[in-house]
């Protein structure tokens, strides 16, 4: 960003000094958690599961949790950037009043940051869709690797929000722990996209 710019922002914040922030996957791009889209609008790599198909289809959720299993880690240990602490120093100067962020990596409040909104969710839970209890992400992971220790031994490239690209791998084999309290089914604690008619995808999304 050139000085003139700078400037330009340095007298938006000045003169609005009660701020609402909205963020989304490109502000995390630099703290190595891959974006979803590249600069024309266009998708990466496929496009995300959606809540039909991961609550509908077992086959589907042998597929997500094989391959969040291996980005997990990348996505875990993942640290907030530059941005994330100039919008936190921002807040405790009084300039912004509420960051509602459309990342489920929560780096904004281990940047500091305290107003805030993760309108996707967070990737750090998962909840049981039969009777609602939450437990930690890094919680079933260990579950995951115990059921599956074939998964420890592969190498593979990181997609967005904790997914990795998996090939060449029997997802029929892959076991998915089931909630300890009563044998529902898990999923992680994010918005899932929501297909209400063939064609691309809806702006309608669900989150139990």
């Amino acid at each position: 960003m050139n000085v003139a710019k700078i400037d330009k922002l340095h007298e938006f914040i000045r003169y609005y000094p009660r701020l609402v922030v909205l963020t989304g996957a490109g502000i995390s791009t630099a703290s190595g958690i891959p974006d979803y889209r590249d600069a024309k609008g266009e998708w990466k790599l496929q496009q995300p599961m959606t809540f039909t198909e991961f609550t509908r289809s077992h086959h589907a959720r042998q597929r997500y949790w094989a391959r969040s299993a291996l980005g997990w880690p990348l996505f875990d240990s993942a640290q907030p950037n530059e941005a994330h602490h100039a919008l936190a120093a921002l807040e405790r100067l009084g300039y912004i009043k509420m960051l509602i962020t459309q990342n489920v990596d929560r780096l904004h409040q281990c940047a500091g940051h305290e107003k805030t909104i993760d309108l996707h969710g967070r990737l750090d839970e998962v909840i049981c869709l039969n009777c609602g209890e939450i437990l930690p992400r890094q919680q079933l992971q260990q579950a995951l690797i115990r059921a599956n220790p074939s998964l420890a031994e592969i190498k593979t490239s990181f997609a967005p929000d904790g997914d990795a690209q998996l090939e060449h791998f029997d997802f029929n084999s892959m076991v998915i722990p089931e909630c300890t309290q009563c044998e529902g089914v898990l999923k992680p604690n994010v918005v899932f996209l929501v297909r209400t008619y063939p064609g691309p995808e809806s702006a309608l999304v669900c989150r139990p």
